[in-house]
């Protein structure tokens, strides 16, 4: 399996990457993985990169974006942040990914049994950590249900992954909201902007 080209980057469609994502995803939860020889990649790739995804996700151990979706040196870019929430650092990055660097496809990857997301469901307090979940309390805010605050903290594991998909969509939103550079870029066509939840229990990967 070869590494991205120029012209296999420049051939792809923004629907094309999404396939591709989701293909991979397939072969991680059926073990039908690629055959890839990752130091010829590392060759490859020596003089150049030409990915065709930017995938946001959390920094969880047990979420690694190049293993989840099958991919290799050189396919995709990794934002990785505890609660895959944008600032403007990630967002100057998600910038390079796309504009200059000419992926096709910007993907929010949050995660079931988020430990960020449980964090901010407690209103933890701890450091620097205060500030980061912060950033991750208004998706608690934006789910009503249940109302009962008893049942509205991290014991309540259905209360958890709605915020934390509810954390996803906010984050495509703030996306929109923040970079003009990548909305002008999903306006045109030029690229996808999109959620996903990746289930740690079954290893597959929902795309919304």
């Amino acid at each position: 399996m070869k590494a991205q080209t120029k012209e296999t980057q420049d051939q792809m469609t923004p629907t094309m990457a999404l396939q591709e994502l989701t293909n991979g995803n397939q072969r991680f939860v059926q073990k039908k993985q690629l055959n890839r020889d990752l130091m010829q990649q590392v060759s490859e790739t020596s003089t150049g990169q030409f990915p065709f995804a930017t995938v946001l996700s959390c920094i969880d151990s047990r979420v690694s974006s190049e293993l989840i979706f099958d991919q290799g040196i050189g396919d995709i870019f990794s934002v990785r942040i505890a609660g895959n929430f944008v600032n403007e650092d990630i967002l100057g990055s998600m910038e390079f990914a796309c504009k200059l660097a000419g992926t096709k496809l910007v993907l929010v990857l949050g995660h079931t049994a988020c430990g960020a997301v449980k964090g901010a469901c407690d209103h933890a307090r701890l450091g620097n950590l205060t500030a980061l979940i912060n950033k991750i309390e208004p998706a608690v805010d934006a789910v009503k249900e249940p109302a009962d605050e008893s049942l509205r903290n991290s014991s309540n594991s259905d209360f958890v992954n709605e915020v934390a998909a509810q954390n996803v969509k906010m984050t495509i939103e703030n996306i929109r909201l923040q970079s003009e550079v990548l909305k002008e870029m999903e306006a045109s066509g030029e690229i996808k902007i999109l959620g996903g939840m990746y289930d740690i229990k079954t290893g597959k990967v929902h795309i919304y």
